[in-house]
């Protein structure tokens, strides 16, 4: 799968570690259901930290279709609420 992070790039990821992400993912959601700010920055910071550990990054100059698309770092809580599915910021 590849997963592009606004404003930073994009990187291959196996769909092995969509489960692991999508816990996180969970947790994102609950936090920003009860508009808690700190904990929906620290768990938005601790998924994209994630997915640049698990993913090897594709070059600079790579245009492939992005299957998976994730806010910036700096992303506010309402900017990810626009992005997000039923499912979240992950299908699955």
């Amino acid at each position: 799968m590849i997963v592009r992070i606004m404003g930073e790039g994009q990187a291959v990821l196996a769909d092995s570690h969509l489960a692991e992400l999508d816990k996180l993912d969970d947790e994102l959601l609950a936090e920003m259901e009860r508009g808690d700010g700190p904990g929906f920055r620290a768990t938005l910071h601790a998924l994209l930290a994630r997915v640049r550990e698990l993913g090897t990054p594709l070059p600079d100059d790579s245009l492939e279709p992005s299957e998976l698309i994730l806010p910036s770092p700096d992303a506010t809580l309402e900017e990810v609420r626009a992005m997000l599915s039923d499912d979240g910021l992950i299908p699955g």
